[in-house]
C-alpha cells in the first residue's frame, strides 16, 4: 500500500493514468462553473465530467450540445482539453520544459516513451519536438482553410475562431463541433455533406492526426533518408486499405438509401462515402445522419471503430498495426508458415502475443460494457453496441443515445472512453501489481485447437 502512495516509485503507465484522470477531474470542475455555460448556471457535474472526459480522451460523445450549451470560456476549456488529451499531457509538459530550457530527466523520458508507445528512449525528446512542430503547423493550416471557407457564412472573427476550434478538434480526432448553435443541436457537419473544401480538409486533418506522430516524422524525413520504417509502411498501407475498402462498402450499402447518400449526385455520393469511411478512424465528425444508415452499414462502422487509428497518434481502437498482425497471423497459419512476414521482415513472437492480448482485452471491455448498458438503458442493442465501441475507440460517433443515457450509463461510457484513450494494456500495467520474471518454465503440453 505504501508503494501505491509513493509517487517516486510509480511506473510510467500509472503516472499516465493518474495524470489523465486529474486533468479530467479539474476540467470537469471548471466546466461545471456558471461562467462555462451560456445560461450562466451550474452544469450538473456528471455532464461536466463527461464532457471533460470526451475532450481529454479526444472522443466526441457529448451529453449536451457543445455549440449551444457552452459559453466561449467553456468552449476554450474544451479546446484546451482536446489539445492536451490529443498530444498528451507529458508532451505538453515537455513543451514548457523546452521553452524554459529545462533538462528532461531519465524518468520523464521513460514516461514519454510509454505515452508515445515507443520501443526505446532513443531520440524521444527529438520526436516530441517534431510532434509539437508538426501538430501546431497542421492545425494552423487547417484553421486558416476553414476560416476562409466559413468567412462566407459568418463574421470573419467568428470564422477564425470556428476555424481554430475545429482544426484542433479534427486533427486530434475529437470530432467535437460548434454548429449546434445555429439550429438543430448534435448535427455535426451534415449541412456540409456536399462541400468539397470542408470535407477534404476535415478528412486530411483526421488522417494526419490518426496515422501517428512516428509516421509523420518518418514522412518528413523521407526526402533525406529515402526510406520508410516497417512501422510506417504497415500503418500507411493498412490505413489506405481500410479507407478505400470502407468507402466502397459504404457506397454499395447506402447507394439506394434516400435518407443518406441515395438523394445525392455522384460527386456527393463518393465524397460522403469516403468521409464516412475516414471518420470511424476515431474522428467522430459526420456528414450523414448515422441513425438513418442501414444496419449493415452501422455494423460495418462498428468494425472500423474497433480497429481505430494507429499507435502514437491522437486516436484510439486496437490500432491498425494490431489488426495487421492479426491478419498476418491468420494468413501465416493458413499457409502453414511459422513466421509472420511483413514487407520482408519477420515479426517477433512477443509482438504477436501483445496484439492478441490487446485485442482480447478490448473485446472483453466492449462486451462487458455493452452487456451492462443493455440492462441499464432501454435502447436497441445495435445502438448500445455502437455507442460502446465508439467510446472505446475514442471515435465519438453515435446513433443519438448519448444525451439520453442514465447516470450509470454516463459513468460507464466515461470509463470506457478513458480506457480506450490510454489503452487496456496500459491500464492493466498501471493498476496491476509489478510482475517479476519467472525463474523457471513449465513443461510443454499439447491441446487440440479448432
Amino acid at each position: 500500500m505504501k508503494a501505491f502512495f509513493n509517487v517516486s516509485k510509480w511506473s510510467p503507465p500509472r503516472i499516465l493514468v493518474t495524470g489523465f484522470a486529474l486533468i479530467i477531474l479539474m476540467g470537469g470542475l471548471l466546466l461545471s462553473m456558471p461562467f462555462s455555460s451560456r445560461a450562466g448556471t451550474f452544469t450538473p457535474y456528471i455532464d461536466a465530467v463527461f464532457t471533460a472526459t470526451t475532450a481529454t480522451c479526444v472522443t466526441g460523445l457529448v451529453t449536451v450540445d457543445t455549440g449551444s450549451h457552452w459559453s466561449i470560456p467553456g468552449q476554450v476549456i474544451i479546446m484546451t482539453l482536446i489539445q492536451m488529451g490529443g498530444l498528451g499531457f507529458m508532451t505538453m509538459s515537455t513543451l514548457f520544459a523546452i521553452m524554459l530550457r529545462k533538462r528532461i530527466s531519465l524518468r520523464e523520458r521513460l514516461i514519454l516513451q510509454e505515452a508515445m508507445n515507443q520501443n526505446s528512449m532513443e531520440g524521444i525528446v527529438r520526436l516530441i519536438r517534431k510532434v509539437i512542430l508538426y501538430s501546431l503547423t497542421i492545425e494552423f493550416v487547417g484553421g486558416v482553410l476553414f476560416a476562409i471557407r466559413w468567412s462566407y457564412d459568418m463574421p470573419i472573427g467568428q470564422a477564425i475562431y470556428f476555424g481554430m476550434f475545429h482544426a484542433v478538434s479534427f486533427f486530434n480526432n475529437a470530432g467535437i463541433d460548434l454548429f449546434g448553435q445555429f439550429g438543430v443541436p448534435f448535427t455535426s457537419l451534415t449541412q456540409y455533406v456536399n462541400d468539397p473544401l470542408v470535407n477534404i480538409v476535415t478528412m486530411l486533418l483526421i488522417v494526419t492526426g490518426g496515422i501517428g506522430f512516428i509516421v509523420m516524422a518518418d514522412l518528413m524525413d523521407y526526402r533525406k533518408n529515402k526510406r520508410l520504417s516497417l512501422h510506417s509502411k504497415v500503418v500507411l498501407s493498412m490505413t489506405g486499405t481500410l479507407i478505400i475498402v470502407g468507402a466502397i462498402v459504404i457506397f454499395i450499402f447506402e447507394y439506394s438509401n434516400t435518407k443518406t447518400i441515395g438523394s445525392l449526385n455522384w460527386g456527393g455520393k463518393i465524397l460522403a462515402s469516403f468521409f464516412q469511411s475516414v471518420t470511424p478512424r476515431t474522428a467522430g465528425a459526420n456528414t450523414l445522419d448515422l441513425a438513418s444508415l442501414r444496419q449493415a452499414t452501422q455494423f460495418f462502422t462498428i468494425i472500423l471503430m474497433f480497429i481505430g487509428a494507429s499507435p502514437g497518434s491522437t486516436g484510439g481502437g486496437i490500432k491498425t498495426t494490431t489488426f495487421t498482425v492479426l491478419i498476418g497471423a491468420v494468413i501465416a497459419m493458413m499457409r502453414g508458415k511459422e513466421d509472420i512476414v511483413l514487407f520482408k521482415y519477420r515479426l517477433a513472437r512477443e509482438r504477436i502475443f501483445k496484439a492478441l492480448t490487446i485485442t482480447m482485452l478490448s473485446l472483453a471491455l466492449v462486451i462487458f460494457v455493452t452487456m451492462v448498458l443493455s440492462t441499464t438503458e432501454d435502447k436497441a442493442f445495435i445502438k448500445i453496441l455502437f455507442e460502446t465501441t465508439s467510446a472505446f475507440g475514442t471515435v465519438g460517433l453515435t446513433l443519438g443515445i448519448t444525451p439520453e443515457l442514465s447516470h450509470i450509463g454516463k459513468v460507464l461510457i466515461s470509463l470506457t472512453m478513458f480506457a480506450g484513450r490510454l489503452g487496456p494494456l496500459t491500464l492493466a500495467y498501471a493498476l496491476g501489481p509489478r510482475t517479476e520474471k519467472e525463474l523457471y518454465r513449465h513443461p510443454e503440453g499439447k491441446i487440440t485447437i479448432g
